[in-house]
């Protein structure tokens, strides 16, 4: 009887979907690529997966071709756009459910559900202004739901893309795509971040990835 337990205890974790990409290293899956998850209290989705020779990171937001439009609505952004093998945003409700189950890595965050307007809780070590706001959470906004913590602006709009605005200035990462290869100015449009080039360049790439802090 203890054996047909433990026999089909194993055959139920071995059936059940992995909660994110890092229980799929665990569970031995070395190969980078798409698989479907089951985060807590979700439904099953499909996410992006790095693996590497320590853990795993589940890919939240990747850009580098330009051919994904991510000046998209507010329903766009809580769900997801884009190609898993391209350009995407996998989607405020599912970065929720994965945020919500313990600890992450993007720096060391947490994210509130739509309820909040999917506040982003942003921590690191060594604390500045805008870190600080970070910390006790911003809420995200598109051009057609200005949650942002600019008085006369909406900042979605002004940049062509959702994100997470405390200022205009600081970062979006969800702008638009530089039209030029070798751009050194920084369209108000595009994407950049305000550490980088001391906010003097768009940026031509970018990857969010997340993983539980155990990872670390």
């Amino acid at each position: 009887p203890v054996l047909t337990v433990f026999a089909l205890l194993a055959v139920f974790l071995t059936n059940s979907l992995a909660k994110d990409c890092h229980e799929l290293f665990v569970r031995g899956q070395r190969l980078s690529g798409v698989y479907t998850i089951q985060p807590e209290s979700s439904h099953p989705f499909d996410v992006l997966c790095e693996m590497t020779s320590d853990g795993a990171w589940t890919i939240i937001q990747k850009r580098h071709d330009g051919s994904q439009n991510f000046n998209q609505k507010w329903d766009e952004y809580k769900n997801g756009f884009g190609s898993l093998n391209g350009e995407f945003w996998l989607g405020l409700e599912k970065i929720h459910s994965l945020s919500k189950q313990g600890r992450h890595i993007l720096y060391q965050f947490h994210l509130d559900g739509e309820e909040q307007k999917f506040a982003l809780h942003l921590q690191k070590a060594s604390p500045s202004l805008l870190q600080e706001k970070m910390a006790a959470g911003i809420p995200f906004s598109t051009s057609d739901r200005d949650n942002d913590l600019a008085a006369d602006t909406n900042c979605a709009a002004m940049h062509s893309g959702g994100w997470w605005f405390s200022g205009c200035g600081e970062s979006n990462l969800n702008g638009r795509y530089p039209r030029r290869k070798h751009q050194t100015r920084r369209q108000s449009k595009s994407m950049f971040w305000l550490s980088m080039e001391g906010q003097r360049s768009s940026l031509r790439t970018s990857v969010l990835k997340i993983a539980p802090k155990s990872h670390q």
